[in-house]
Parts: C-alpha cells; sequence; structure tokens
C-alpha cells in the first residue's frame, strides 16, 4: 500500500518538499444513510488480537494506480482506481490465491475523489464515493467482495481533510450542537504527512463524535479492514503538529464501539520510539517509505525495496500477534511490470516472508505470469510468514552478504541466505551462528527440495541481489562459548569510549561514545586452536552503524551492524575473525565515523 496517496512524487520527495495543493471542493450536502450513534466504551481499547492473530494476505490497489506503467492509467494519473477494476481483481484473487490465504481486497486512496482529485463528503464531513469512480457505492463494493469470500479494505488519511471543514459550519454526525469547528484547532494547524487535514482536538468533546461516524460509516458499509494514512510522528514528519497517536487511539474506541471485527492499519514510515502506541491501537504498521517507485513499472530495486533489509531489523521484537511490521506491498507477480529481475523477486519475497510481514499483493492478479504465481502461492514460504515461527532478523552483520534466522517452535531453523551486492557472490550460513554445531538436515524452501546433510556450515553460489530460504534441522550439539565483557577492567578503552549503563546488557553495562577514532580493546580472549571463529557480538545501536573489527596486530575488516531499535536494547550478531592459539586481543574500532555501543562478545570453544 501506498503512503504517498496524495502525492504525484514519491514517498522520499515527500520527506522534502509540500507534494501537491488538492484540489478546492465544496462540502456536498447529500447525507449518507445508515449512519448510527456509537456505543460507548472504556476510554482504551486494546486491538483485537484475533484480527491479526498472523499477518494478513491479501491485495492492494496502490501500486498500479501509482504507476507510469504503460496501460495502467491512461486517462490520468491514478485513473486506475475504480469499481471495475476492484471487482476484477477480486474476482481473480478468488481464483487464483484465495485458497493460498489471500483474502483482503484494499481500496487505497481516490475513492472518494474525482479524476482531477477533487473531493466529495457527505453532509457530515465525511468521504463520500466518487459516483464516477465507485457508481455502485463503497456499501456495494464491499457486498460483491464478501460474496466472494473475501474481506473489504478501505482508506482513509489522519486528521479532518481541508475542503471537509466547511467553513467550521459542517455538522458532526449524532452529536448534537457539533460543528467541525468544534473538532479542530482554532488556528486551523495541518497535520498528516501531506499537511492535507485539519488536527483534531481531542481535547474536545465533539472531536471523538467525529471518529466515530466515520467508524460507524465504514462499518455499516461491511469494511474489514482501514488503512489509516499519513500517521506520525512518521510519514515524514515530526513535532506535536504532528503527533497522530490520539488519532489512532480514537480510531481504536470507535472502531471498538460499532461492534464490527476492522483491522486497523498505519502508514507510513512510523516512528519507532512510538511502537508501544502502535501496538496497543492498531493491528499493524507501516515501518517504511512506499516500495513503489512511481516510474513506469510498479517497483524497482533500487528505489527502495533494498532499504527494507536495513530498516527492518530494528523493529524485529515489536512483531507478533495481534500487530505486525509492514514492509508495504510485495509486487513479484507480473514480470515486466514488476521492474525487477527473477532473483530480485525472489529476494523480495523471502525478505517478507521472514519478517513476517503482511503478504499484499499490488500487482494485477489477472495476469500473473507463472514464475510469479509460484512466488506468491508457495505452500512452504506462505508457512513461515503464517505459521508459529517468530519473526528472522540478521544473524550476521548487514553487509553485502548476509544471513538472517529464526529459532521456530520445534527446534528448526528458518534460515535465509542474501547477497545484496550488484555482482555474483556466495554467502555461508556458519552453524555457529545459529548456536549449535556439527550436522545439519537443509530443505531449500522454494524449491521444494531437500539438500542432503551439512556439517558445520551451508555455502550457496548466488546471484546478483539473489537469495535462498531453507529450513535447517541440527543434528549436532548445543555451542559452547566463553564470555568477555565489554567493561571489563582487563580491557583497554581509548578515545572518547567510555563505560555506561544498560538494564539490556548482561552485567547492566556497555562500552559507549565509540565515535571519531574511539576504540574498545577486548584483552586476553583465550582459544585453544588457530582458526577462524565466529564471534557473537552482543550490541546497542540506535540505528544501523560500522565499525572496525580486527584481531591481534592484524587488519580491520569493517561490518555494518543492523539497527537494535533503541539505545536501550541489546541485540547480537556474529562476525569472523581470525584468532591464534592461546591468547588473543579483539577490537573494536569506530574509525572515523559513528560505532555501536558493545556489551559482550562470545567466543566458540572451538573453530
Amino acid at each position: 500500500m501506498g503512503s504517498s496517496s496524495y502525492s504525484v512524487l514519491p514517498a522520499r520527495a515527500l520527506r522534502a518538499v509540500v507534494v501537491l495543493a488538492l484540489a478546492a471542493g465544496a462540502v456536498t450536502a447529500t447525507p449518507v444513510a445508515g449512519a448510527v450513534t456509537a456505543t460507548p466504551v472504556a476510554e482504551a481499547v486494546t486491538a483485537t488480537p484475533e484480527l491479526a492473530a498472523k499477518p494478513y494476505m491479501g491485495w492492494s490497489s496502490w501500486s498500479m494506480q501509482s504507476s507510469k506503467y504503460p496501460g495502467l492509467n491512461p486517462d490520468g494519473d491514478y485513473s486506475y482506481l475504480t469499481e471495475a477494476n476492484v471487482l476484477k481483481q477480486t474476482d481473480a484473487m478468488a481464483a487464483k490465491l484465495k485458497k493460498y490465504g489471500y483474502e483482503y481486497v484494499n481500496i487505497d486512496a481516490g475513492w472518494w475523489r474525482d479524476s482531477t482529485w477533487k473531493p466529495g463528503f457527505d453532509a457530515y464531513g465525511r468521504q463520500q464515493a466518487d459516483p464516477v469512480r465507485f457508481p455502485s457505492g463503497m456499501k456495494s463494493v464491499a457486498d460483491r467482495i464478501h460474496a466472494k469470500g473475501l474481506k473489504a479494505g478501505i482508506y482513509l488519511p489522519a486528521g479532518l481533510e481541508k475542503e471537509a471543514y466547511g467553513a467550521g459550519q459542517v455538522p458532526v454526525r449524532n452529536a448534537d450542537g457539533c460543528t467541525t469547528a468544534d473538532i479542530v484547532y482554532g488556528d486551523l494547524r495541518t497535520t498528516n504527512g501531506w499537511d492535507s487535514s485539519y488536527k483534531l482536538d481531542f481535547s474536545r468533546p465533539c472531536t471523538q463524535k467525529y471518529i466515530d461516524s466515520q467508524a460507524r460509516l465504514i462499518a455499516d458499509w461491511g469494511y474489514d479492514f482501514l488503512k489509516l494514512d499519513g500517521v506520525g510522528p512518521g510519514s515524514g514528519k515530526s513535532g506535536d503538529q504532528y503527533d497522530n497517536v490520539a488519532d489512532v487511539a480514537a480510531w481504536n474506541k470507535a472502531i471498538a464501539a460499532t461492534g464490527r471485527p476492522i483491522h486497523l492499519q498505519l502508514s507510513w514510515s512510523l516512528d519507532i520510539g512510538h511502537a508501544a502506541d502502535w501496538k496497543k491501537y492498531s493491528n499493524g504498521w507501516r515501518i517504511d517509505t512506499d516500495v513503489e517507485c512511481y516510474c513506469n513499472t510498479l517497483v524497482s530495486w533500487e528505489n527502495s525495496v533494498d532499504d527494507r533489509w536495513d530498516d527492518a531489523p530494528g523493529w524485529t521484537r515489536h512483531a507478533g500477534p495481534g500487530g505486525w511490521n509492514d514492509l508495504d506491498s510485495l509486487d513479484v507477480g507480473n514480470g515486466e511490470m514488476d521492474g525487477l529481475t527473477k532473483a530480485e523477486r525472489q529476494s523480495y519475497a523471502t525478505l517478507w516472508a521472514i519478517a513476517k510481514s503482511p503478504l499484499y499483493t499490488g500487482d494485477d492478479l489477472t495476469r500473473l505470469d507463472s514464475y510469479g504465481l509460484s512466488l506468491l502461492t508457495n505452500r512452504e514460504v506462505i508457512a513461515v510468514n503464517q505459521g508459529a515461527t517468530p519473526p528472522a532478523r540478521p544473524v550476521t552483520p548487514s553487509d553485502p552478504q548476509q544471513v538472517w534466522a529464526a529459532k521456530n517452535p520445534d527446534g528448526t531453523y528458518t534460515v535465509a541466505l542474501f547477497n545484496l551486492a550488484d555482482a555474483p557472490a556466495a554467502v555461508t550460513a556458519d552453524w555457529s551462528v545459529l548456536g549449535f554445531t556439527g550436522k545439519a538436515a537443509v530443505r531449500d524452501l522454494w524449491n521444494h527440495e531437500n539438500l542432503g546433510t551439512y556439517k558445520n556450515k551451508i555455502t550457496q553460489a548466488l546471484p546478483a541481489h539473489g537469495s535462498r530460504l531453507l529450513t535447517v534441522t541440527p543434528q549436532g550439539g548445543a555451542l559452547t562459548t566463553t564470555a568477555y565483557e565489554a567493561e571489563s577492567p582487563a580491557n583497554t578503552l581509548s578515545g572518547n569510549a567510555s563505560l555506561a549503563d544498560c538494564s539490556s546488557c548482561s552485567g547492566g553495562k556497555k562500552v559507549g561514545n565509540l565515535y571519531l577514532g574511539g576504540k574498545l580493546r577486548l584483552n586476553d580472549v583465550v582459544v585453544a586452536k588457530a582458526g577462524t571463529y565466529w564471534v557473537k557480538v552482543a550490541y546497542v545501536s540506535g540505528d544501523a552503524r560500522s565499525v572496525d573489527v580486527s584481531t591481534n596486530t592484524g587488519g580491520a575488516t569493517r561490518h555494518k551492524l543492523p539497527s537494535t531499535g533503541d539505545w536501550g536494547t541489546a541485540e547480537t550478531v556474529s562476525v569472523p575473525v581470525t584468532l591464534k592459539a592461546g591468547s588473543n586481543t579483539v577490537t573494536f574500532d569506530s574509525g572515523t565515523g559513528y560505532a555501536p555501543d558493545i556489551d559482550r562478545i562470545d567466543v566458540p570453544k572451538s573453530s
């Protein structure tokens, strides 16, 4: 689902420019029947876990309506979004994908706007379907989606749209005496990722009534899913004006009051500092900008598909039943229209599966190619995404060749190998980074093939931007290690490096301030045999940062360590280091930049 749904520019550009002067539109005077007074509920309502017990699967209109691909939008930008096209995709999903778990048909931005982007509203300031785009109305469309055994999704931006304000005189449904002047700030401050709405003032009693009326309307129409877009902090904006946590809480409350289960999905680039709020009040949150390229294909590798490998790790621990990290549309089914190589399409689908992102495609389901269909319908890969497998995260640094893994409840591991370089390369998963030694049985999930038994590691030759997705079943023993704490007085700190408290770190301490030449040298790291060891590094880093790692007097290797999400949470990756028999030093050097904080290292007892 696209975030820049009001824009003619990609979301990256939205970070720097004001995107679109919305066409002026008068509030229409056509009331919509069926709205009823919301039932009062408790002040805070936790999102219903059953709604998002697993990541949702489906289709979204945004990728095609935002693309310049020939023939998709012949009547102007975003013209693809019509009732007829939505129903074509509904029929195709029912025929091709429903049996694999795909169920949501999600209508994105523009359903209440005409071809010039002029909006329509009812007599209560609520969005009203454009009669050209959706001549049967939104309830009829939802009914026809339901008739196929599928669920219907709809879209709204955060705040009160400027064109709905109507000089402050528009009444609020089922709220005696309340008008639009009574639900926004007196200075008409704007909000959301495009400043297209006035910020709602939830200290005023009429304001919740407006959200209640919107929720009641979409519930009466029969929608099962709402994408609330432009939500901040996030969506390229920060500060009080763009803090929409109160909006999300109000939507949570309003949806509960309708009595209809409605999945609430937030977009886009949500602030991880408010992860607890997103988890409390919603069922999912976009962690990144748009995946679409706003070019003559749906996406491109370099535009933002490849960004997800850097941006997903910090969010991993926040995903789980009730709410999931959303990596955006999975556009791997249309070949040339996707704008990707086959290797890129597989890697894209692999990351989405192991990260437990919702699996919703923006492709044209009426013309999936055979390879795309095989990616979207691989039951073993879908099971990784939909089953009890926890979200994977990197177990090696975020270098061009990297390994992601998750330990499954049955003791197996889901392991993904990625070559993100622009040229072919081999990628190795050493069993020690997974926590065991010896032999393991390996299955290739994409190819439905048992690869056999591998001792100590598996190495695969991968094309540029290529991947493998494996299930690894240990047959050996647990790895034994020796721990070395960064804060040990036996170590040497230099430059700016200093000790700091860290409640999530072993021993309650870490070494921080590793910047502009700051170094941590761990002394007297002892191994019995010379060799290459995969040393596990526990570290803290609120963003992805690089560090030079060296041993003894050898040269350093620079590794980028993925974000841990904040500066109070420790995570681990394993790095290969060459050690001699006996005592060694292991040094973490910030070089000319800023490095992660270091908690400890765990050195295997054998290489």
